[in-house]
């Protein structure tokens, strides 16, 4: 079954139920005249019949679309399987996913005064508007899973000549592949060797349009030939010390060696940036760390504030 709209629902006050309208209108703002719309991240509401069917049963009676506050009812897709970043097109209009689910509002709410319990907060969605356009019943829904893009550059003079393999980049390709589907985001990685050349860095660098993150391997040491580090750092319009810094106090207490890396993190426009060593256990330890914000990053480098 193809996803549709079945219905559009609007309300002028919060905590009560909407109300079916034969059409919305979706402003930067979100649904023009609906109490929701404003200014932040869960502009429009969206819940599934799918939701409705199972509620109806726990409260004993048919459900009126609009009932949990939801300005979009949607039939065909399971919405709270969707993630944050992913997108919508809906007749003219496009919107993006920045929440799942909510904090109940309890007595605040109708649809809990009635039964003691709502839908929304776990199965409801919500998104803002990325373009405007109107909306009705009928409208067929297209869904667009987010993919991440991620680029790992190995900077080696010697790997890049093929006198030996590059290993630290199939490593972080591995890493991030398996974390990304834990989380079940789409992802696609490019890997890429080069010489230890400022030049090529940097071209790579001026070509970050489009890439969520990058990730590079090796330059960050001493050495006359660690250069990525100096050609990066300079480049980054917004620091991340602190995720490095960690690394190096953690892994240096035991391999002093490790508080020679002079590695740096931060934000290239809208692309993360994080420098790692060369060795492959060096980077299975940063890795490691850095894994555990990624998901909180992506979401504060969007806007969404949903930590």
């Amino acid at each position: 079954m193809e996803p549709i709209v079945v219905s559009v629902n609007i309300s002028e006050k919060k905590g009560v139920v909407k109300s079916p309208v034969p059409s919305i209108e979706l402003t930067i703002l979100g649904v023009q005249n609906d109490a929701h719309s404003g200014k932040w991240h869960r502009q429009v509401s969206l819940l599934g019949t799918e939701s409705f069917d199972k509620f109806e049963k726990q409260a004993g009676r048919k459900l009126a679309y609009g009932e949990f506050a939801e300005n979009i009812t949607t039939s065909g897709i399971v919405l709270y399987q969707t993630r944050p970043l992913d997108r919508f097109i809906i007749g003219d209009t496009e919107l993006e996913v920045t929440q799942i689910g909510k904090s109940c509002h309890g007595d605040g709410c109708a649809i809990y005064r009635e039964v003691g319990n709502c839908v929304m907060p776990k199965e409801g969605i919500f998104c803002r508007v990325l373009k405007t356009g109107t909306i009705k019943a009928g409208d067929k829904v297209q869904y667009i899973p987010r993919v991440f893009k991620i680029s790992v550059v190995t900077l080696s003079d010697r790997a890049s000549a093929g006198e030996y393999p590059d290993k630290s980049g199939p490593a972080v390709v591995n890493i991030l592949s398996d974390f990304f589907n834990s989380l079940n985001w789409k992802v696609e990685i490019d890997r890429v060797v080069i010489p230890d050349s400022p030049k090529d860095l940097k071209e790579i660098i001026d070509n970050l349009n489009g890439i969520d993150m990058l990730f590079t391997t090796g330059g960050t040491g001493i050495s006359p030939r660690d250069i990525t580090v100096d050609v990066i750092e300079p480049l980054l319009d917004k620091k991340i010390p602190g995720i490095m810094e960690l690394i190096r106090v953690k892994y240096g207490t035991e391999k002093s060696a490790a508080l020679l890396s002079r590695g740096v993190a931060g934000v290239i426009g809208s692309s993360m940036v994080y420098t790692l060593p060369g060795s492959v256990r060096a980077v299975e330890e940063y890795l490691y760390e850095i894994t555990k914000i990624i998901k909180h990053s992506i979401y504060m480098l969007h806007g969404l504030d949903i930590h």
